[in-house]
C-alpha cells in the first residue's frame, strides 16, 4: 500500500469523523438522543477522559482533573506522533498492505480524537442545555488542550432481565452495549482488530 493511498484513507476517515462531530456539536445539546432503530441511536455525549470515560484523576487521586486532562492530551499527541513514524517506516520498507492499512486506521482515529482534545474547547462553547456555537464571540468552553471528545454512536443491542435458568447471572438485569463512541473510535478498534486477527499476514 503506497503513501498516497494511505493518505487518502486517513483523509477520508478524518473528514467523516470531524464532519459528524461538528454536526452533532452544532445541532444537538448534551445528552440529546435520536432513535434511528431500536438497536441504534444517535446520542450526544462528551468524553473528558480515556476509554469508557475513565480519567487519570480517578486512578491517581493526587492528580487534579485539569492536570489529568492535560497529561492525557499530551500523551495522545506523543502516541499519535509515534504511530505516524511507525506508519511512515512500514510504508518505506514496503511492508504488507494489511499492516499499512491497519496502522493507517489507527493513526486516523487517534488523530481525529486529538483534534477534539486540543481544539474543541477553543472552537465551541458548551452544550449544556443549548446547542453549541462554532467560534462563539465570548470564547470557547475551555483553553487549548482541554477540549472534550465528541461521541454519538450508541448501540443498545439488548437490555432486560436474564432467564433464571442461566447459572450465576440468571435473574440479573443487564444492558448491552452501553458505551457511546465515534467514527475515530471505530477506526482505531478496526485497526487493532486487524492486527490481532490477521497477525501473521500483517507481520509476515
Amino acid at each position: 500500500m503506497s503513501f498516497k493511498k494511505s493518505l487518502i484513507l486517513i483523509s477520508i476517515i478524518l473528514l467523516i469523523d470531524q464532519v459528524s462531530k461538528i454536526y452533532i456539536k452544532t445541532n444537538f445539546y448534551l445528552q440529546e438522543e435520536v432513535e434511528v432503530f431500536s438497536w441504534f441511536k444517535i446520542l450526544f455525549v462528551e468524553n473528558d477522559g480515556m476509554a469508557w470515560g475513565t480519567k487519570l484523576s480517578d486512578i491517581f487521586s493526587f492528580i487534579s482533573d485539569q492536570s489529568a486532562k492535560l497529561i492525557l492530551t499530551l500523551f495522545r499527541i506523543m502516541a499519535v506522533t509515534a504511530i505516524g513514524f511507525w506508519l511512515r517506516d512500514v510504508i518505506k520498507k514496503q511492508k504488507s498492505t494489511t499492516l499499512v492499512f491497519a496502522i493507517s486506521l489507527i493513526f486516523a482515529g487517534a488523530l481525529g480524537n486529538i483534534i477534539d482534545s486540543v481544539f474543541y474547547g477553543v472552537l465551541f462553547n458548551d452544550s449544556y442545555g443549548q446547542v453549541a456555537t462554532f467560534l462563539p464571540e465570548g470564547g470557547g468552553y475551555a483553553n487549548i488542550f482541554y477540549g472534550k471528545v465528541v461521541d454519538m454512536l450508541h448501540f443498545p443491542l439488548f437490555s432486560g432481565v436474564l432467564p433464571d435458568w442461566l447459572p450465576f447471572i440468571g435473574g440479573k438485569y443487564i444492558s448491552f452495549f452501553d458505551p457511546v463512541f465515534n467514527v475515530a473510535d471505530v477506526a482505531i478498534s478496526t485497526g487493532i482488530g486487524m492486527l490481532i486477527v490477521f497477525n501473521r499476514k500483517a507481520f509476515r
